[in-house]
């Protein structure tokens, strides 16, 4: 049996143990929570700006109004406390006049809170930056930018644009129904064409308090193919055989022959072309809940079918890039569809460019750890 000083020694490492432990696990939670936060707020703030950009874009095909809510902030509050309680009791039993018996007890108690207080601001999308974001058409420049940066030029200006040098682009749109001009096709098709071959290419100059937009065409060490790409691009456009720089401008037709004339869409105009091919149920053409959808024409081509495929059905898709329901129906873009995919994401990018004056702050995420 051992002694009472032995006894009181193994309760002492016994209370030390559990309280070396807490003071080693006494470090930061949140330098450890930082890669996990950020790619889960992240991925989550990505989803739901691909839901929601959907959701509006079939609301448009049903005549409702759009709604933008913006992430302003996240901040995310974590709270770890933790309690170890070790109590014993040891008598020796050598009182006096008592049996010369052992007592013994001990009582082990712990507990932990762990608290996760996430804090997400809102902001709707109305009023000045409503106007900026949405009704106010893209800058010529920063479509050059994309192009300059690699994206296809053929997709930019069908998405984009609504007239270059006085040459329109199809709509679907309801209100303003119309086909493209006869040389618009062909000249995108040509423009993907010298843009490959880099031929072509944008400057930017400062003339007084403004700056300039010039568009740059390379003359010299040109295959036959791609010189004749930018002789159909002249005589489609009006300018002049020795122009080596065009003048880019906002407007529906150019002022002289030097000059690039681009009539571009807002954001706004790009949602309702993208919503007039969203499939919708027929009970809701029925009931007048939304527009027909036209019949195929026999003269259209592949440049003429929907840039982005939504389809709809009444359960929720299985295998889907990016689903929403509206009025009990779902709306989906298909996981296997890449080119649908991708001019869907392409939006994002827009929008940014669409985005005039201040740029606004990225959403912040501030993660305070008690």
């Amino acid at each position: 049996m051992p002694s009472f000083d032995e006894l009181r020694k193994i309760a002492g490492c016994l209370l030390l143990v559990p309280t070396l432990a807490l003071l080693s696990g006494c470090t930061s939670i949140g330098a450890g929570s930082l890669t996990r936060d950020r790619l889960d707020y992240g991925e989550a703030l990505a989803s739901s700006w691909k839901e929601q950009m959907l959701l509006n874009v079939v609301k448009l095909r049903y005549a409702d109004t759009p709604m933008f809510l913006e992430v302003s902030s996240v901040i995310g509050s974590y709270q770890l406390q933790s309690q170890l309680n070790l109590i014993g009791t040891f008598s020796s039993g050598l009182t006096p006049n008592l049996p010369d018996t052992w007592g013994r007890g001990a009582t082990l108690g712990a507990a932990a809170l762990y608290t996760d207080r996430p804090t997400i601001s809102y902001t709707p999308l109305q009023g000045d930056k409503f106007t900026r974001s949405l009704l106010r058409p893209i800058q010529p420049a920063a479509l050059f930018q994309l192009v300059q940066a690699g994206y296809p030029v053929d997709l930019i200006f069908q998405l984009t644009t609504r007239a270059i040098n006085g040459i329109y682009n199809r709509s679907s749109r309801p209100m303003s129904t119309r086909r493209a001009d006869p040389e618009f096709y062909p000249l995108l098709d040509a423009l993907r064409r010298i843009q490959l071959s880099e031929a072509i290419g944008l400057r930017l100059e400062r003339r007084g308090p403004d700056e300039v937009s010039l568009i740059t065409l390379r003359g010299s060490k040109l295959t036959p193919e791609v010189a004749e790409d930018i002789r159909l691009m002249r005589t489609a456009l009006g300018i002049q055989p020795e122009a080596s720089e065009l003048a880019l401008t906002f407007a529906a037709v150019p002022r002289n022959s030097r000059e690039l004339a681009m009539l571009t869409r807002s954001i706004l105009e790009v949602l309702i072309e993208l919503g007039a091919g969203v499939e919708v149920p027929g009970k809701d053409v029925e009931e007048g809940r939304t527009a027909a959808t036209p019949p195929p024409d026999p003269e259209e081509g592949a440049r003429d079918q929907p840039l982005v495929r939504i389809h709809s059905g009444s359960k929720v898709p299985t295998d889907a890039f990016v689903a929403a329901r509206y009025q009990n129906h779902w709306f989906w873009i298909e996981n296997r569809d890449f080119r649908s995919k991708s001019i869907f994401s392409f939006l994002l990018l827009l929008t940014s460019l669409a985005e005039t004056g201040v740029a606004p702050q990225a959403p912040v995420l501030t993660v305070p750890a008690n």
